[in-house]
Order: C-alpha cells, then structure tokens, then sequence
C-alpha cells in the first residue's frame, strides 16, 4: 500500500477552497440557508474522509463436522495397524495431499493406532478425500480513494462541499471451501466402521487458509470425540 502524499492533496484541496471563496464573498457567515452549519455539516466535507472495510463472510473460518459411527464398532477402533488410502480428490500438488494425509496420521495415532508398523493384510484402511470448491472468486484492484462534489446556492452566496473516501484495505482473496472426508474400514471386511466429514472456508493469502493450518483444524474436528477402545482403556 503507498502512502498518501497530504502535501499534494492538501494543495488540491486549498486550490479548491480558493476558487470557492473567490466565487461567493458570503461563505464567511454561518448558516448557509439549512446547509447544515458550513463545510461540517455536508456530510463531513473535507473532514468526511472516512474508511471502507467490506463485510466478514458469516462462513468464513468456522469448521462443519459430522461424524457417523457404525454398530458395535467401538471394540474394533482405535488399536492395531491401520493403513492410509488417499482417494481422488482436488488436492492441487503430492505436498498438499501429504500435509493432509500428516494431519490424520497425528490423530489416528493419538487415537491409538499404529501408523508406522509394516502393513500386513488384517488391521483398518483408513480413506482419505479431499475437495476443495471457490465459494466467492477474488476481489479486484480498486482505486483506494473516491469521493463526491456538493454544490448548493442561496440568497446569501454559493458553496461546494467535497467528500473523501480512502479505502486502505486490500483486495480480499477467493473465499475457498475445503471438504474433507475420511472413512474406517475393515480391511477383512470392507466394512465401514467409522465416518466423519468437515469442512471449512478460508479466504486465499491469509494465515488462516494454509495447508498446515486448514489440515489440522479439520483433521480435529474429525476425530473429535473419537470412539477409541483405547481411549477409553486409559
């Protein structure tokens, strides 16, 4: 963001100010015939200057989860070896899909499972899916300072009153929702025991809508609560 440059608009504004006076002798006196009281009173005049910042979307940063649990599965979760799928999704490069496979491999281990054994044909397949849609598309470049003019006449002279606008805010990144789903089965079976799915929108360029961050918020509110066997050993 530049810097506004006050001694060039300042001169602007004098010039302004000096052709007003010039063309009505009267401004002087107060009242201006229910003008409301001079350059304050039109809505700020050049004292109006004020600052935009758009609307927070209601959506944005908050995390959806849902989560089903299959019947007589909780003896059967949380223990033994469990291996990761990764299902088709719009995982946009290998290191996005690996921070969001990294995520669930941390809860599934707090959740007692072995995630670093070798893989064998009995233990739990977890699925991965993530899909990512563009609620709102990005906001474009707009001109940081607008305004509007103000001329008024009465029988006692003429006026006109200029207001500022400065928006200093930048212009917002897309609004992005990220979906992501995991399922428990049995890798004997094929039976589901365990579903969940959360999902949460960020807006592109900030803190908040990092791989990193995106992947352990969700991946949390996946295994909330989780129905561990172990857990409940403990």
């Amino acid at each position: 963001m530049k810097p506004i440059h006050s001694g060039k608009i300042s001169a602007a504004l004098l010039a302004i100010t000096g052709f007003a006076l010039a063309t009505s002798p009267a401004m002087a006196q107060p009242g201006w015939g229910g003008y409301g009281g001079g350059w304050g009173g039109m809505g700020g005049g050049f004292g109006g200057a004020s600052r935009y910042q758009a609307p927070r979307d209601d959506r944005e940063g908050r995390v959806d989860a849902e989560r089903f649990l299959a019947d007589g599965a909780i003896p059967m979760l949380g223990h033994g070896r469990i291996t990761l799928r990764t299902m088709p999704g719009t995982t946009a490069s290998d290191r996005e899909q690996a921070t969001f496979e990294a995520a669930v491999v941390d809860q599934l281990a707090k959740a007692g499972y072995d995630t670093a054994g070798p893989d064998g044909e009995g233990g739990q397949i977890v699925e991965i899916t993530v899909v990512r849609d563009q609620l709102e598309p990005a906001e474009e470049k707009r001109n940081p300072i607008s305004g509007s003019a103000t001329m008024g006449v009465s029988n006692r002279g003429s006026m006109m009153g200029l207001s500022l606008a400065y928006d200093g805010t930048k212009p917002r990144g897309a609004l992005i929702m990220t979906n992501m789903e995991i399922r428990i089965r049995d890798r004997a079976s094929g039976k589901a025991l365990y579903e969940a799915r959360a999902r949460i929108a960020t807006r592109e360029g900030t803190k908040a809508a990092g791989d990193d961050a995106v992947s352990v918020r969700l991946a949390g509110a996946l295994f909330e609560r989780f129905p561990s066997s172990s857990l409940a050993a403990r």
